[in-house]
């Protein structure tokens, strides 16, 4: 980018706060965030050095740790030869009001109704209005863990979301009337699906201005390239971007407006790197896995920075307790009635408090003055909490609770006293004489309303959500094997299997919930009793579909990529024996119900496969490449092999194609929130390159959770079936 050096370092935005002597203290930066005045309690070896924290004196360190801060400042923002245009351009300042995002999965049943086939932005909105206030942006989720079944692209698999690329503008436009911004992620790590033909900024860039998305997240990114910017401004669809990860560079910071923040938490809070340098710079913090988010909500309010509010974590729902809730509705509600003092080229991080444990920032502007106040003590506090100057006239609110203080003042400063809650949060209002805030009265009554109920009334208790799984109804039962199955002796078996999603941690809620557990988790061990059945031989082919297909005019309602394979209505020559793919689950359950069977539940495909012996893979347990087709792993997804191809890869029952040839669908479970199906067998398809994609499971003990959404994006070039009858 070209530098103006009319505008280098913020171009007086704030320089001239800036104090041009020499640091008196040293600034310590730990990724993106700085340490505070004399802070001791991140990252030391000494465990003595951490038992005696307690005795250090923020407050005294202050003065000369705020001059060493804007002094690094400058200095920083001159080494990177600072420009601040896109800060200032009118059609992105919407970032620096950018408090709220959370990261939604395109699958959440609060934003996709897929009994009626549509999508409800209203009930999912809604929803989070009533629990923690709203959000000012979304970023909406459909790649990843799905991504790598086949090789659809990051940008095939927007376009394959329900009504295509209408359905999404029409999505967009539908938060945008209730004055939502849109962003949609970009993998950089995608580069072993489906080559898209251009570079991955212009492949991006263009998807946004086709579907009219507000902004770009970069996953894994630190710091989107330049080139997105350009991209984006090509397309004459200027878009925000925001990168997950810390900034590589500190001059990405001039074009990336908006980034998350990893942070450590420490008892004295620690101040972004990137809010300092640029207070116009939208941070959003985030911890997916916390259940107890008291800590992410208190540093970003003393950042006076925005919000990650994630809980749909790819199909685990983490959703804030009533506690966190309450106070993320508290603290959207004055981020949104005082933005501009969060932009505030003077902001003053740590000013002194009077009490241990209890910081605050201040954000001051022309005449009035905020201050945002975060209690880390297991104790509530109430009286004297700050000390600041005081000018004639001037007059205090306690913002937090809806009130006016009554300041002690003397000697030219204004003692001020508010309720702080343990673990809580505080917020002060300054205004000079003859000052007005636009709104005020009617916000000091909403915040009094809030407030009215202390953060402790409500509950911090975090529980999953629990899980049913869909039935599966009988058969009528059969007297001999039908045509192409294999019957399957009754048994005890020793269930077990393991989730393999590809993050997760292990946290009740995670992978599934079978009927005789208490909750959802990734391992899972049952000894059950299974009766006689049989299963087919191999997977449904092409052929055996074909006959369907014709014998009842199956059409589904949603047949976007339905045998996306065929041509002109039927398989391609030589293709018949083939197994069929890009059948939805609803697809294969027609198929099976015309059929007289059922898909089979994991546990009995898990049996068919393995016997009752404990074996890793139908043959034994060692892997043996002769067993299984052989993997294709090019951009391309060529059609799967012919079935019954490797008879020695049979299972102890003769069942054939168990593994390494196409995932399998089996059972489906779902929560408030999401459907999952659980598949099962692993594919041939392999994409190279990253560690993202969708995981294999060819061992037996192991399963894939693929999250479900739609048939149009449900389907997949890698995933087929193969049909159960009970027995007599």
């Amino acid at each position: 980018m070209a530098t103006c050096p009319k505008r280098l370092a913020l171009a007086g935005y704030f320089l001239s706060a800036a104090v041009a002597t020499a640091a008196p203290t040293a600034i310590e930066v730990r990724g993106s965030q700085l340490l505070g005045p004399d802070q001791q309690d991140v990252g030391e070896a000494d465990w003595l050095a951490r038992l005696n924290n307690w005795k250090r004196d923020p407050n005294g360190q202050h003065a000369a740790w705020l001059d060493a801060m804007r002094s690094w400042r400058s200095s920083q923002l001159a080494r990177i030869a600072y420009d601040d245009v896109q800060y200032r351009r009118p059609e992105l300042r919407w970032t620096q009001r950018n408090f709220v995002q959370p990261q939604a999965m395109v699958e959440d049943r609060y934003l996709y109704d897929p009994v009626a086939g549509r999508y409800t932005v209203e009930r999912y909105l809604n929803d989070l209005e009533r629990r923690y206030g709203g959000i000012d942006s979304v970023l909406l989720w459909p790649v990843y863990p799905n991504i790598g079944i086949d090789n659809r692209n990051q940008w095939d698999m927007v376009r394959d979301l329900p009504g295509g690329i209408p359905g999404v503008r029409q999505l967009i436009k539908d938060f945008h009337a209730r004055g939502v911004k849109v962003f949609f992620p970009t993998m950089p790590w995608d580069t072993g699906s489906r080559d898209p033909g251009q570079p991955p900024h212009e492949a991006t860039a263009s998807l946004m201005a086709e579907i009219g998305a507000d902004g770009i997240n970069g996953d894994t990114m630190d710091g989107l390239p330049i080139e997105y910017r350009t991209a984006s401004d090509t397309t004459g669809h200027p878009v925000a971007l925001e990168p997950e990860l810390s900034f590589k560079d500190d001059g990405m910071l001039a074009y990336n407006q908006q980034s998350w923040g990893y942070w450590p938490t420490s008892l004295v809070p620690l101040v972004s790197k990137w809010k300092w340098l640029e207070p116009r710079h939208m941070v959003h913090v985030c911890d997916r896995w916390a259940t107890d988010r008291t800590n992410i909500l208190q540093d970003a309010f003393f950042n006076g920075v925005g919000i990650e509010s994630w809980e749909n974590v790819w199909g685990w729902w983490n959703q804030f307790t009533p506690r966190d809730g309450e106070a993320m509705r508290r603290i959207s509600t004055i981020y949104r009635a005082f933005p501009e003092h969060l932009v505030s080229a003077d902001w003053r991080p740590h000013v002194p408090t009077l009490h241990y444990g209890v910081y605050a920032s201040e954000f001051p502007l022309a005449g009035k003055t905020l201050w945002t106040i975060i209690n880390r003590t297991d104790w509530s506090v109430s009286e004297s909490i700050m000390r600041v100057p005081h000018q004639p006239g001037q007059r205090y609110f306690d913002v937090w609770n809806g009130k006016e203080i009554t300041a002690l003042v003397r000697d030219g400063y204004a003692e001020l006293s508010m309720p702080l809650e343990a673990h809580g949060y505080g917020a002060v209002l300054r205004l000079d004489r003859d000052t007005s805030a636009a709104g005020l009265d009617s916000i000091m009554k909403r915040l009094a309303q809030q407030a009215a109920k202390p953060l402790r009334a409500y509950s911090n208790e975090w529980t999953p959500l629990p899980q049913k799984m869909t039935p599966i109804a009988s058969t009528a039962p059969a007297r001999s094997a039908p045509a192409g199955m294999i019957k399957i002796p009754a048994a005890t078996f020793d269930f077990q299997v393991r989730g393999i999603e590809i993050e997760g941690e292990n946290k009740p809620g995670l992978d599934v919930q079978y009927p005789w557990e208490s909750s959802a988790r990734r391992g899972h061990v049952h000894r059950l009793a299974i009766k006689s059945f049989y299963i087919d031989k191999h997977p449904v082919t092409n052929a055996q579909f074909k006959q369907f297909i014709v014998a009842s005019a199956y059409r589904p309602k949603d047949d976007h990529n339905f045998l996306k394979h065929w041509e002109h209505g039927s398989p391609k020559a030589g293709d018949e024996d083939r197994p069929v793919t890009w059948v939805s689950l609803e697809d294969a359950r027609a198929y099976l119900k015309w059929a007289g069977k059922r898909l089979p539940h994991e546990w009995e495909w898990q049996y068919a496969a393995q016997g009752n012996d404990g074996r890793l893979y139908p043959w034994g347990n060692e892997w043996d490449d002769s067993m299984v087709p052989t993997p294709a792993k090019s951009r391309d997804l060529p059609p799967p092999e012919r079935v019954g191809q490797h008879p020695k890869g049979a299972s102890p029952f003769g069942v054939e194609d168990m593994v390494g040839h196409i995932w399998q669908w089996t059972n489906e479970f779902s929560d408030e929130h999401t459907r999952t199906a659980i598949l099962r067998g692993g594919s041939y398809y392999q994409p190279q390159d990253s560690y993202w994609y969708f995981p294999q499971a060819y061992k037996l003990n192991e399963h894939g959770k693929y999250l479900l959404m739609a048939p149009s994006k449900d389907r997949s070039g890698g995933l087929g079936f193969r049909g159960v009858r009970d027995a007599l």
